[in-house]
């Protein structure tokens, strides 16, 4: 049975919910699945695919994905990788922002070519952040609220094991 890392960054837990969700979803469909946050992941070794995700900070995908990629990238490479970004733009509408953070998560996980990629709207809640990053949010009038489609995390991961798994 294969064994599928699900790795994910996250600053104030949005995207760690969402992991948890794919991981569910993977999890029913039969496969071995392990939700770890990549601060905690010590090596894509053992595993037969990963899925990866980190939210967007002002307009980057938050610099563990990167690194993560970076120290494994020859592991990544000879696997079947999936990758999603998590932030406010898909909740804006705005074309210019969702395409901007569809290159960030190209730009983050370069040089893969992942098998999937996703951009999932988030949440912003104001009580879990500082105070210099809620007066960011003022200035830029960010929409703050729970913008997370789990029936569209759920349907995408829905269709992961067929392009995870061999055979």
């Amino acid at each position: 049975m294969a064994r599928i890392l699900i790795a994910y960054a996250t600053k104030h837990g949005s995207t760690a919910g969402i992991a948890e969700v794919i991981g569910k979803e993977l999890t029913a469909a039969g496969l071995i699945v392990e939700v770890k946050e990549i601060k905690n992941v010590q090596s894509p070794a053992g595993y037969d695919a990963v899925v990866m995700g980190g939210p967007i900070y002002m307009g980057k995908v938050m610099a563990d994905v990167k690194k993560f990629i970076g120290r494994h990238q020859d592991k990544l490479a000879a696997m079947p990788v999936a990758a999603f970004v998590v932030g406010l733009s898909p909740a804006s509408k705005d074309e210019k922002e969702i395409e901007a953070a569809r290159t960030a998560l190209s730009d983050a996980i370069a040089p893969l070519q992942p098998v999937a990629s996703a951009l999932f709207a988030g949440s912003l809640d104001p009580e879990k952040l500082g105070f210099i990053e809620r007066k960011m949010i003022g200035m830029v009038k960010s929409p703050t609220g729970d913008f997370r489609d789990w029936d569209a995390i759920s349907a995408w991961a829905k269709g992961l094991p067929s392009l995870l798994v061999k055979g």
